[in-house]
């Protein structure tokens, strides 16, 4: 079909493709399958799965963004969290903490959208809200075409232009219906073809591989292939973002759905299996640092905090005292014993508003992919 100024625009077919499953797909799919599987069940067997969820989705947001051109790292976002988001200069932290919130938005049990089109304009919303890309109409499908391509880049020589703004919901609606129809294909199958049809769509301004890979996270969290959503995908799709993108763009170019259901099968699997180790190894780091506080003359209150670190790895004295519901006098002596078991250190050297990081913990979710913090990024 002819976009603005007569360019050809690409109008994704309907889903569920025709897909042959051949023999290296379906050892793939198993595989993938197997992995979340275990990873399922690593997950039952957590005394309390909720605290590395929340960290681990932490990891999600900060490499799906990192997709996307920024360079905050976890220890960035933790901090600034600790820090009630109050920093002047938000930059790419407040893009991840945005993202952050988005997760948490479409994966509340209590929210008020069921799985629509409607929750992920809500996600996106939260997502583009009071950062760059603001200027992107946050929670608003676009009115204008737009395209993809090298910095630059005019619609005339773009790498994939998605379909013009009023054939939107000529693809949105068989889109939305799809979600809800009972699939024809195996779940993880299903899900990475929804994945691949709202990037093509591309239906916001910005934002729209961020909403894309939050949408992978809610459908593994909605049809129930996970308990709890321990899978950070981003974390194999960061470090090949450019297979990642060829494998979608020959899906439109070429109908190489063999090829982009590969990828994002092997990327299930690897992911699952990372988890399963990551999860694992913070519970013996939970198990270690609450034995290390169980003392005869310790406090209970000394593995709560140990506890909620586990769920957000920075703190100050303020949110221990209300977290803890003691005085800022209490929250400071339990956060000295945990400074002196070496559970926390302090960030800086500041007289007020003293910061502390649990950095044994951002180390077992990061393993060796936690870069150092660096100059935040202008890319788009």
């Amino acid at each position: 079909m002819r976009a603005d100024g007569g360019s050809w625009a690409f109008m994704p077919p309907p889903l569920p493709p025709d897909v042959e499953m051949h023999l290296d797909l379906l050892r793939r799919l198993s595989a993938a399958d197997h992995a979340l599987g275990l990873l399922a069940g690593a997950a039952q067997t957590l005394p309390n799965p909720h605290l590395l969820s929340r960290t681990l989705l932490r990891r999600e947001a900060v490499l799906s963004s990192r997709i996307e051109g920024t360079q905050a790292s976890l220890s960035d976002l933790v901090l600034f969290e600790a820090e009630a988001n109050t920093a002047s200069d938000r930059g790419d932290v407040g893009e991840v903490y945005n993202y952050v919130q988005a997760i948490g938005h479409v994966l509340d049990p209590n929210r008020r959208l069921p799985l629509s089109v409607s929750l992920l304009r809500e996600a996106h919303a939260i997502l583009l809200t009071g950062v760059r890309g603001g200027y992107a109409t946050p929670g608003e499908f676009r009115r204008s075409q737009n395209w993809i391509g090298p910095p630059g880049c005019t619609l005339g020589d773009a790498t994939y232009v998605p379909p013009a703004p009023e054939r939107l919901w000529d693809c949105l609606d068989p889109f939305e219906k799809h979600l809800h129809a009972e699939q024809p294909l195996p779940p993880l199958l299903a899900v990475a073809c929804l994945h691949y049809q709202f990037e093509a769509i591309h239906p916001f301004i910005d934002g729209n591989g961020r909403v894309g890979r939050l949408l992978v996270v809610l459908l593994l969290s909605d049809w129930g292939l996970l308990p709890n959503p321990l899978l950070d995908l981003s974390a194999y799709l960061e470090p090949r973002r450019d297979e990642y993108y060829a494998r979608l763009l020959a899906v439109s170019t070429e109908g190489d759905w063999h090829g982009w259901l590969h990828f994002f099968l092997t990327a299930v699997e690897r992911q699952a299996t990372d988890a399963v180790a990551r999860a694992q190894r913070l519970q013996s780091l939970r198990d270690e640092y609450r034995a290390s506080v169980a003392t005869a003359r310790s406090s209970a209150l000394l593995g709560v905090l140990t506890d909620a670190l586990f769920e957000r790895p920075a703190l100050t004295i303020p949110h221990a005292a209300k977290l803890l519901d003691v005085t800022h006098r209490t929250a400071r002596l339990n956060i000295g014993k945990l400074v002196d078991a070496g559970i926390l250190v302090e960030v800086g050297q500041r007289a007020r508003n003293k910061l502390f990081l649990a950095t044994g913990i951002l180390r077992a979710v990061e393993g060796h992919d936690e870069p150092s913090s660096r100059p935040h990024s202008t890319a788009g």
